[in-house]
């Protein structure tokens, strides 16, 4: 039981401490109250968000002004890197691209300089930590203080576990997920000391089911998305209101160079464009968790509600077969590209448009 000391006198005299007991049932009376408070105040606040949500979902998002900000772009030496650095460049950023493609690099850089944008390129091994501190040091000094970084590079062996070699399922946490710690590290400081930033986690919804063959990539996207929610939390907890995360996670993805062979039933692949559009549309907006596409939302929850049996079936049905053919040879890290360089004709031949994305993809 708990005990409060107290001091006891007896006409005017001091007869000293005594010990006084509070019940354990007030205590336990005391832990239930709260306990009830606690729930209500978090019940309020869910239908708090949920009006502002439609509120929002009507009305429209309020949208950041990019324009000046410095961005990095991991992986910006093709694919779904490119398409974003082109659309930062429209708003205004100075975009600076990372990957370990230097072919890639100076395509994408070209591309952007063409449409009139400030870019710069660096080759960077993303595997490699101390890489990853010294150019984010170069880039300090030779660029300015980044606010905006964009964890996009990924790899993907595409082989039944079994028969995936050892330094490429290094190589998937390598770079899909323990370059997301090397960069935040690097580039976090900086947004905190000015109160202004924004982290990007290009995720995916194999971050929260599991497919064959793609064992070593579910299982480092569900790292890179248990990274961001982590990464939020501490933030709110250190009181950091001004640098904000947000994860992305799409289905796959056409014309990135990883996933161009998956089978996929019911659900098309994404268009790379329109994912490019909804990752700058959550920049703007300062969205937490997006979804592509936007009603496989409602269908997370089902996979906790319905018995493994129907949950396995499902996703046997949706994805008959995520890799054909392996996505990538068993070669030696070395001789590996962290984003395989995807000339311009390759991309999608959809106009790049920065209009928001349709209503169902917008986070309500």
């Amino acid at each position: 039981m708990s005990t409060e000391r107290a001091e006891t006198h007896i006409n005017g005299m001091r007869l000293g401490p005594l010990t006084r007991e509070i019940p354990e049932c007030v205590r336990d009376k005391y832990t239930v109250v709260q306990t009830i408070l606690d729930f209500i105040a978090f019940w309020i606040l869910i239908i708090g968000h949920i009006i502002k949500g439609i509120y929002r979902s009507i009305f429209g998002y309020p949208k950041k002004e990019l324009r000046g900000s410095i961005a990095v772009v991991t992986g910006g030496g093709g694919g779904l890197g490119s398409l974003v650095a082109l659309r930062l460049a429209r708003l205004g950023c100075t975009v600076v691209l990372w990957d370990i493609n230097k072919q890639g690099l100076d395509d994408t850089v070209k591309l952007v300089k063409g449409i009139g944008g400030k870019c710069h390129g660096y080759v960077v091994d993303l595997a490699s930590r101390e890489d990853v501190y010294r150019v984010a040091k170069t880039v300090h000094e030779e660029v300015g203080t980044v606010s905006l970084l964009i964890n996009n590079a990924g790899v993907v062996s595409g082989q039944y576990l079994l028969d995936t070699p050892d330094h490429l399922i290094k190589r998937t946490f390598d770079v899909n997920v323990l370059a997301h710690f090397w960069t935040v590290k690097a580039f976090l400081p900086a947004m905190i000391e000015q109160n202004n930033g924004h982290i990007v986690t290009i995720a995916s919804m194999a971050g929260h089911v599991g497919v064959a063959k793609l064992v070593d990539y579910c299982s480092s996207k569900s790292a890179a998305c248990g990274f961001d929610e982590a990464l939020r939390i501490e933030l709110e907890v250190r009181g950091i209101k001004g640098v904000n995360t947000s994860v992305i996670c799409p289905y796959f993805i056409r014309s990135t160079g990883m996933f161009e062979e998956v089978n996929s039933r019911f659900v098309p692949l994404l268009n790379s464009n329109e994912v490019a559009d909804r990752v700058v549309y959550a920049i703007r907006t300062n969205e937490h968790f997006a979804v592509m596409p936007g009603y496989f939302r409602l269908l997370m929850p089902f996979k906790w509600l319905v018995p493994w049996p129907c949950t396995s079936e499902f996703i046997r049905k949706l994805v008959p077969d995520a890799a054909p053919a392996p996505v990538t040879p068993a070669l030696s890290q070395e001789s590996e590209s962290l984003s395989p360089s995807t000339h311009k004709s390759k991309l999608d031949s959809r106009p790049m448009s920065l209009a928001p994305p349709a209503r169902h993809d917008r986070h309500v």
